[in-house]
């Protein structure tokens, strides 16, 4: 094994470099150098403080939005609507140090196009099979006019954030993102009874082909 002795030269950065690295000293011999901060900047408040800014900048993915019945429902009638969004990490570089971020989704507001809202809800609702469309649930809605409407809804999410492989702490405040609306079209159903027998008289009202 060889052993070099010699003395070590220990250097103090000037305080107009905040952050010294190996690079802003030069030694000009062969001799063993350090270069240090003589008060080492804790970065942690500073990443602190950005991360909430930067966490609502995150392409965090909104919820996938579905109403059954869709396109179409009807008037009076109980529409199934319900969110589906996903927990998303992410890892970022903040002021030079690896940042991990986990985004959840806690809360849902649904809007329906016709001047009413709902929420914000823990409720993100759920599929129905078809044979329970028109069942009231705890996210459905009753449109009470016919038209088009634009549904859409926002997601609320709330973060956590590791530095350099750490412990989880949580971001401050949270974050909405929100859907791209969909277009919803509200009819109107008519029943009526009709006497004829249109095998007898294929043209009778309310047979088939017959205005």
């Amino acid at each position: 094994m060889l052993k070099r002795e010699g003395p070590v030269i220990w250097k103090v950065a000037p305080k107009a470099i905040p952050n010294p690295v190996w690079t802003d000293w030069k030694a000009n011999n062969t001799d063993p150098s350090c270069l240090y901060d003589q008060k080492p900047e804790d970065l942690l408040p500073r990443i602190a403080a950005r991360i909430a800014t930067d966490f609502r900048n995150l392409a965090i993915k909104p919820a996938h939005l579905t109403a059954q019945p869709s396109p179409h429902t009807l008037k009076g009638a109980e529409t199934n609507i319900f969110a589906d969004a996903v927990e998303q990490q992410f890892d970022v570089t903040l002021l030079g140090q690896q940042v991990h971020i986990v985004a959840t989704p806690v809360e849902y507001t649904y809007t329906y196009g016709d001047g009413s809202s709902f929420g914000p809800t823990y409720f993100a609702g759920g599929p129905l099979p078809q044979a329970e469309w028109g069942q009231k649930t705890r996210t459905s809605y009753v449109y009470q006019q016919t038209g088009d409407f634009q549904l859409s809804v926002t997601t609320t999410f709330r973060g956590t954030y590791s530095v350099n492989g750490g412990p989880n702490l949580p971001i401050p405040g949270t974050g909405q993102f929100a859907t791209p609306p969909q277009t919803v079209s509200v009819w109107r159903s008519i029943t009526r009874n009709y006497a004829d027998n249109c095998i007898v008289n294929p043209k009778g009202e309310g047979c088939p082909g017959v205005p």
